[in-house]
């Protein structure tokens, strides 16, 4: 039991940094009535958590691969821990935002180092299981957010959506220090800060681009300003990478057709399972009229569902299904369970969701877990970081 005891110090605060992208959601109007503001102006409250999140993940990964993954990944933690903090004291929208913000940076340098971490704890079949672990734990913590933070807004307040991360941040440090290793890749050249800046860039401005595209307009002068200035960033990235010595990302690993089909997936998994969940919530809130709690728990098919399979997938499938094979069908899975969900209307019930997010939660479980291990195994231990950052 002990040999396990490592992965659980990596996902508790994988759980709570995935948490913490969707459990503000059914927060936001208890929140508007607390620091006097509308629930336009605290958008951003959820969107620039996700912004930096996304943005600083490869730069993350690959500091780990130099400075070592679990120093890294106990920093992160601290940070986020300390946000947290912050972001429950905070009297007005902006700082709220600011210390979302640099929670962010936490979330990034924990979720980037994770993956290595497990690589280099586990190996064989044990390998299979840890990986199908935190690919349910991955599946669970993004559907457990609305209920979680239903249950803290409407027993308890608000602020305790950041405070709960306080005793699990000091919980994962201390079991990380206690059981995990040390582990870093072969890089030791110094860090590439003019790949840093321009993905930092590119990433960051895409995601605004995306997130605020629906609210300026698809055409707006900001939009196609955001991804116009994105794209620039990004061939910057791209020339820098390619002349530098130690690039941030390794381009050439493109050249594998493993590494760059799970690079699709991921962003296909991403964005057909979780995109919607927010607005989900709100429909359940806004239009049916449920609680916080309430319309967090609908969301709980998806959250066993994801849970179960991949915590089964790892010992269950391995060695038995190929990788091409278990990733293709869990996004196929994914895509029905979305399609599904099309089905809501004008008087619909909640219950006609329930089919769509349990299908789309097992998706979820078999996809992920399989799409990080074979990201790492396209490109060795030694950058364990740097893929798991890119995926």
């Amino acid at each position: 039991m002990r040999k396990w005891l490592p992965l659980v110090a990596v996902c508790l605060g994988t759980f709570m940094l995935l948490v913490d992208v969707t459990i503000v959601t059914v927060a936001l109007p208890d929140m508007a009535r607390s620091l006097h503001t509308s629930f336009a102006d605290l958008q951003w409250v959820m969107d620039v958590y996700a912004l930096v999140l996304a943005a600083l993940l490869l730069a993350a990964g690959s500091l780990g691969d130099r400075s070592g993954h679990r120093r890294v990944y106990t920093a992160g933690l601290v940070v986020f821990a300390g946000a947290s903090l912050a972001c429950g004291l905070a009297g007005n929208p902006a700082v709220l935002i600011a210390f979302r913000a640099v929670q962010g940076v936490g979330g990034a340098a924990m979720l980037a180092t994770t993956v290595a971490l497990i690589s280099h704890l586990y190996s064989g079949r044990d390998l299979g299981t840890a990986f199908g672990v935190w690919g349910a734990v991955n599946g669970a913590a993004a559907a457990a957010g609305p209920i979680l933070g239903g249950l803290l807004t409407q027993h308890l307040d608000w602020r305790w959506i950041f405070f709960v991360n306080l005793p699990i941040s000091v919980a994962a440090v201390a079991m990380t220090l206690r059981y995990v290793g040390e582990s870093r890749g072969t890089r030791r050249s110094g860090l590439d800060l003019t790949g840093l800046v321009t993905f930092t860039a590119a990433a960051g401005l895409a995601t605004y681009a995306l997130i605020k595209g629906n609210d300026y307009g698809w055409g707006s002068a900001r939009t196609v300003g955001a991804f116009a200035v994105a794209g620039g960033a990004l061939i910057a990235f791209v020339v820098a990478e390619l002349r530098g010595k130690a690039p941030l990302l390794d381009l050439s690993l493109f050249r594998r057709g493993t590494f760059t089909g799970v690079m699709i997936g991921a962003l296909m998994l991403s964005g057909a399972a979780f995109s919607y969940l927010a607005y989900e919530s709100l429909w359940l809130q806004s239009v049916l009229g449920m609680g916080p709690v309430t319309a967090g728990l609908c969301f709980l098919p998806m959250s066993v569902a994801a849970f179960i399979t991949a915590a089964m997938s790892g010992r269950v499938l391995a060695g038995r299904v190929t990788a091409r094979t278990q990733i293709g069908v869990g996004l196929l899975l994914i895509a029905a369970g979305a399609a599904a969900q099309m089905a809501v209307g004008g008087g619909s019930s909640w219950t006609v969701l329930v089919p769509g997010l349990v299908v789309t939660g097992v998706g979820v479980g078999l996809a992920t877990p399989m799409l990080v291990s074979t990201a790492v195994a396209a490109v060795g231990y030694q950058r364990a970081g740097m893929a798991s950052g890119a995926v």
